[in-house]
């Protein structure tokens, strides 16, 4: 046909300037280098989230090469990006940061960094990689409306002068609200936002006098009924490190409980119940035989001063029996079996009101976006609308922390950019 674009001649359009926009604007541009890409971003600076991420690290992904087992570790989105993965994993991010000239590294929980320890090494990566493919960037350029026409996109920017068309349209912004409200003018449903990956405020001044104390290993349990039926009866636990702060707690398990039970606290407006099991080691009979074993042999000790548990410390320990209201002075001895069944009761599954929601550092997460059966995740194309690709944040999608919301934005950025830049 005579009016059919020739390859060389389309013009792509990539909405987002994060980690998801820039690495499907690259992929676009480096498979086909005819290709015109343009990539809009609202605010000042792009990849923001990228620059700040990882207390300014930058967790680039996690080293999990096993894409079923990677699956496993986003709450909303797993079982899509299952076969996303069979495509683009975390050992294509390794080896696409290596040919770019960026060394990763692991540490001992499997989160990968730059070895530079620095996310302006990232952030200078894929402005450089953007740079030498051709795109176009330009900030300080919110998309404000998009038409569609014929097989064509009309962008409406701040300054009608600036008016855009283009061929193929990537919208990757994250969860901004704007980027919800384009996607649903061109034909998309958004399952409702909610917050994830977030601490717990506890309202207990005397819990927040131990700010910094962590424990490497513990249980923690969020149990209520749903108030909608939709949803079933929730019993959620997560087991790992626990940091306590000036506000409540914190650390690797609150944050993943937080992710899979985002939901449920939404609707409990985040005051719900918490069990804490602080030695999930061992049994609640483990626990009262080494109470019963220290109150005979070492009977003359106050209990103040000797805990029987190196993973509690000795700050910890006294506010667990300062909850129970045990004097510290008490020695082993005098201590009644009633005060040991409570002591058992506390080390493994202690009562915590969580009264609020925290943040995690700068790092905000939701669950919650685009409805994944809209999206063909082979190549990120929309279901509702031809032409457009959707990719990162936008969608219904988010994992728990460790690298792993960066990894479904780069295998989908990617997938994205190689789909909408071929015929």
């Amino acid at each position: 046909m005579a009016d059919q674009k020739a390859p060389e001649a389309l013009t792509l359009a990539v909405v987002g300037g994060g980690a998801a926009g820039f690495f499907g604007a690259i992929a676009a541009a480096t498979a086909n280098p005819h290709c015109r890409v343009i990539l809009y971003e609202a605010g000042l600076q792009p990849l923001a989230k990228v620059r700040i991420s990882g207390g300014g690290r930058c967790n680039v992904t996690h080293h999990c090469f096993d894409p079923a087992q990677l699956a496993l570790y986003y709450p909303r989105g797993g079982q899509a990006l299952r076969g996303a993965f069979s495509r683009f994993q975390p050992k294509d991010t390794v080896a696409w940061f290596a040919q770019h000239g960026v060394a990763l590294k692991t540490e001992a929980d499997g989160r990968m960094f730059p070895v530079t320890d620095d996310s302006a090494t990232i952030v200078d990566c894929l402005m450089g990689a953007a740079q030498r493919a051709g795109v176009q960037i330009k900030t300080r350029s919110p998309i404000t409306g998009i038409e569609r026409s014929g097989n064509r996109f009309f962008l409406q920017l701040k300054h009608p002068a600036e008016d855009m068309g283009c061929d193929r349209l990537l919208l990757a912004t994250g969860s901004s609200p704007i980027g919800h409200r384009l996607a649903r003018s061109l034909g998309h449903t958004l399952v409702p936002t909610v917050p994830s990956l977030f601490t717990f405020q506890v309202a207990d001044q005397r819990l927040h006098q131990l700010s910094g104390v962590t424990v490497e290993t513990v249980t923690i349990q969020i149990k209520a009924q749903p108030q909608s039926q939709r949803q079933p009866s929730s019993g959620l636990t997560q087991t790992g490190p626990l940091l306590i702060t000036h506000w409540g707690l914190s650390g690797p398990a609150v944050l993943k409980l937080s992710a899979w039970g985002a939901r449920l606290l939404h609707e409990h407006n985040y005051q719900i119940p918490l069990k804490v099991n602080w030695l999930p080691a061992l049994s609640a009979d483990q626990v009262r035989a080494d109470l019963h074993k220290v109150k005979t042999e070492s009977g003359k000790k106050a209990i103040a001063t000797f805990s029987p548990y190196a993973p509690i410390s000795k700050r910890l320990w006294q506010y667990l029996l300062h909850r129970l209201e045990i004097d510290g002075a008490l020695t082993w001895a005098n201590l009644s079996k009633k005060q040991i069944n409570l002591l058992v009761q506390e080390l493994t599954q202690g009562h915590y009101d969580v009264t609020g929601k925290g943040t995690f550092k700068e790092e905000f997460v939701t669950c919650g976006g685009i409805s994944l059966p809209e999206v063909d995740f082979k190549t990120m194309a929309s279901r509702q609308c031809g032409g457009l690709y959707l990719a990162g944040e936008i969608l219904d999608i988010d994992g728990v922390t460790g690298g792993f919301n960066f990894q479904s934005a780069w295998t989908t950025g990617w997938l994205a950019g190689q789909a909408m830049s071929h015929l």
